[in-house]
C-alpha cells in the first residue's frame, strides 16, 4: 500500500464491493515523500507514524456483509436518497391542487421553502452527529423524523400543519442525506467509494425528476395529491426490515456513554446556524415573490441572517461554550485551499441541476401546453445524461483516481449548455431544447457528486462525518439559493413583461397566473397578445440560465486551482 503525496490517503480494494485481505508492511516508507505530506490544512501538523496509522484504518476490511445482503443494504439506503430528492420538488405540480383545497396562496412559496429551511439549516449539525453517534441509530431517527414529516403534509387539515410537516421532512430527509453518505465511507474503502456515490447521484436524478411527474400523476388520479406524501411511508416501511436488522453499525466513540456524547455537542452554535440558516432562506426564498426586495421583511432577514452569521463565526473560530473539537462547523476545512474549491464547485453543479429542472418544464407548459405530466416527461432526455455522467465519473474516478479534470471539463460543458439554453425563444423547438440541455446535463453531472469522494479522501478518518456534512451543505445551499434567485428572475421578469402588455391587469393575478396554471392562462388570451406575453415569459425564463452561465464559468475557473493528484493509487497504477 502506498500514498500519493499532498492531502490524500490511499486505500487498495479491489472494485466488487468484496474485501481482501490485507498485508500490510507498515514499518516501510508509505512513499518516498511521506515526510512532506499534508493535512486537510494543507500544512504538515501530523506525524508520519499517525498518518501510517490512517491509511491501515482506510484499507482495512469494513463490513462484515458481502453478496446479496450487502447489495440489499444499497438499495435501501439509497431509497432514502431517493425519497430526499423526490421531496424536493415533488410540490412542483401539486401547487394548484393544495391552493384548491387550502386556499391560502398567499403561502404558496412556503411548500417550498419550508423544505428547503428544514434541510438546509441542519445539515453541518447531522454531519456533527454523525461524528458523535452510532450511525445505524441515527440514521433510523431521521428517516423516522422524515416519514413523520411526510404523513404530516399528506393528512395536513390546514395550510399550516402542511408546511410545518415540510420543515419536519426537510429536517429528517437532510439527515438521511448525510447518513448515507457516513455508512458509505464507514462501509467502502475510498478506491470503491466513487461508484457508490455515484450511485447516489443516480438516485437523487431519478428523484428529483420524477418530483413533479408523481405528483402530477397523483393529483390527476383519484388517490389525490396527499399521495405524494405517503409514498414516503410506503416505501420507507418496504424497507424497514433491512433497516433493522440488516443495517452495519459503526460507532466512532464506542465505549463512551451517550448523555456525554450529547453533553458534548454544540448546542449554542446549533442553534445560532439554524437561526442564521432561516433567516437567510427566508430572505432569498421569499424576496421578490412574496414580498418585494426592499420591503422591511425581506431586509429585516437579511440583517438578522447576516448578523447571526457573524455571530456564528465568532462563536466557532473562539470555540466559546464548546471547544476545538466539539464545535459544530469545521473551521479547519477553511484553511485547506482543496475543502473551500469542493465547496464552490459543488455549489456550482447545484445550480445546473436544478435551474433546468425547473425551467424546462415551464418551456414547454407555456409554448406546447403540456400537462405538468407531460413536462415531467420532456426533461427526462436531461435527467438521463447528468445521471449517465455522473455514473461514468464514479466507475472512471474509481480505476483511476484523477479527480481535477472532471471539473474542468464538466465545467465547460455546463457553460457551453447554458449559453446554448439562454438563447431559446418562443420560437425555440422541442430538439434544440432537448440537444442543449443534454450538453449541460452531461457538464453538470460529470462533477456534481464528485466532491463527496474527493472530500472523504482529503481528510482524516475522523474527519469523514463533517466533511460529509461540509459538502452536503454546500449542494444544499447551492440548491437553496440558486432557485431561489431563478424564480424571482423568472417570475419578476414574466410579471413586468406581461403588466406593460396588459396595464389593467392587477399584478397578483398574473403572478398567480403564471405560478400556478400559467398555460390556461396564455391560452385564454387573443392571438396576437398571446404570441407577445409568450415571448415575454420566455424571454424572462431564459434569463435564470445566466446564472447558470456564471456558475459554470466559475467551476471552470476554480478547477484551475485543484491539485493535479489522485485521490488514491489503485494496484498495477502506482
Amino acid at each position: 500500500m502506498s500514498t500519493t503525496s499532498g492531502d490524500t490517503y490511499v486505500a487498495t480494494k479491489d472494485l466488487k464491493g468484496v474485501i481482501p485481505d490485507v498485508h500490510l508492511n507498515v514499518e516501510k516508507p508509505i512513499d518516498q515523500d511521506a515526510s512532506k505530506r499534508t493535512s486537510v490544512t494543507d500544512v504538515d501538523i501530523d506525524p508520519v507514524a499517525d498518518e501510517k496509522q490512517e491509511a491501515v484504518e482506510a484499507a482495512a476490511p469494513v463490513r462484515d456483509i458481502t453478496g446479496w445482503k450487502w447489495g440489499l443494504v444499497v438499495v435501501a439506503i439509497l431509497s432514502s436518497i431517493f425519497l430526499f430528492a423526490l421531496d424536493n420538488t415533488v410540490v412542483a405540480d401539486i401547487q394548484p391542487a393544495i391552493i384548491a383545497n387550502f386556499g391560502d396562496i398567499q403561502k404558496l412559496p412556503w411548500l417550498t421553502g419550508a423544505f428547503l429551511i428544514g434541510s438546509a439549516s441542519t445539515n453541518l449539525v447531522w454531519g456533527k452527529v454523525y461524528g458523535q453517534m452510532e450511525a445505524k441509530i441515527t440514521y433510523l431517527i431521521s428517516l423516522v423524523i422524515f416519514e413523520v414529516g411526510s404523513a404530516l403534509c399528506g393528512a395536513a387539515p390546514t395550510m399550516n400543519a402542511l408546511i410545518i410537516g415540510r420543515v419536519i421532512a426537510g429536517v429528517g430527509g437532510s439527515g438521511m442525506y448525510v447518513g448515507v453518505m457516513t455508512l458509505l465511507s464507514v462501509t467502502t474503502s475510498l478506491q470503491e467509494r466513487p461508484m457508490y456515490v455515484g450511485l447516489t447521484g443516480l438516485l437523487w436524478g431519478i428523484g428529483t425528476v420524477l418530483g413533479p411527474i408523481i405528483g402530477g400523476a397523483f393529483t390527476d388520479s383519484s388517490a389525490g395529491w396527499r399521495w405524494a406524501f405517503y409514498i414516503n411511508l410506503v416505501i420507507g416501511g418496504a424497507f424497514a426490515p433491512v433497516y433493522l436488522f440488516m443495517l452495519p453499525k459503526s460507532d466512532p466513540r464506542k465505549g463512551v456513554p451517550v448523555l456525554r456524547r450529547f453533553k458534548e455537542l454544540d448546542w449554542v452554535g446549533t442553534v445560532i446556524l439554524m437561526g442564521a440558516f432561516v433567516s437567510f432562506i427566508m430572505a432569498v426564498s421569499f424576496g421578490g415573490i412574496l414580498y418585494a426586495w426592499n420591503s422591511g421583511q425581506i431586509i429585516a432577514c437579511f440583517v438578522v441572517a447576516f448578523s447571526l452569521f457573524g455571530i456564528f463565526a465568532v462563536q466557532q473560530e473562539l470555540a466559546i461554550f464548546t471547544t476545538v473539537e466539539q464545535r459544530i462547523f469545521p473551521v479547519q476545512f477553511l484553511r485547506s485551499r482543496t475543502m473551500l474549491l469542493l465547496f464552490a464547485e459543488t455549489s456550482s453543479a447545484a445550480t445546473g441541476i436544478v435551474v433546468p429542472l425547473y425551467m424546462i418544464p415551464l418551456f414547454f407548459q407555456f409554448t406546447q401546453g403540456d400537462t405538468a405530466l407531460q413536462a415531467g416527461v420532456r426533461i427526462l432526455p436531461y435527467i438521463f445524461l447528468m445521471v449517465f455522467g455522473c455514473i461514468v465519473n464514479g466507475a472512471v474516478l474509481s480505476k483511476y483516481g484523477y479527480y481535477m479534470p472532471w471539473y474542468l471539463g464538466g465545467g465547460i460543458l455546463f457553460v457551453i449548455g447554458s449559453a446554448l439554453m439562454y438563447t431559446i425563444d418562443s420560437s425555440s423547438t422541442a430538439a434544440q431544447v432537448y440537444g442543449f440541455s443534454v450538453l449541460l446535463g452531461v457538464g453538470v453531472g460529470v462533477f456534481c457528486q464528485a466532491s463527496f469522494s474527493v472530500a472523504q479522501g482529503t481528510v482524516k478518518p475522523s474527519e469523514i462525518p463533517s466533511a460529509v456534512g461540509f459538502i452536503t451543505c454546500a449542494q444544499i445551499t447551492g440548491i437553496t439559493i440558486s432557485i431561489a434567485i431563478a424564480n424571482s428572475v423568472f417570475l419578476n421578469g414574466a410579471e413586468e413583461g406581461i403588466a406593460k402588455l396588459m396595464p389593467d391587469v392587477p399584478r397578483d393575478q398574473i403572478q398567480s397566473a403564471i405560478a400556478g396554471v400559467g398555460s390556461k392562462f396564455v391560452q385564454s388570451l387573443p392571438l396576437e397578445m398571446r404570441q407577445k406575453v409568450l415571448d415575454a415569459i420566455i424571454e424572462a425564463m431564459s434569463k435564470a440560465y445566466v446564472l447558470c452561465i456564471t456558475a459554470g464559468a466559475l467551476a471552470i475557473v476554480l478547477s484551475l486551482f485543484l491539485k493535479r493528484e489522485r485521490l488514491f493509487v489503485a494496484p498495477g497504477l502506482a
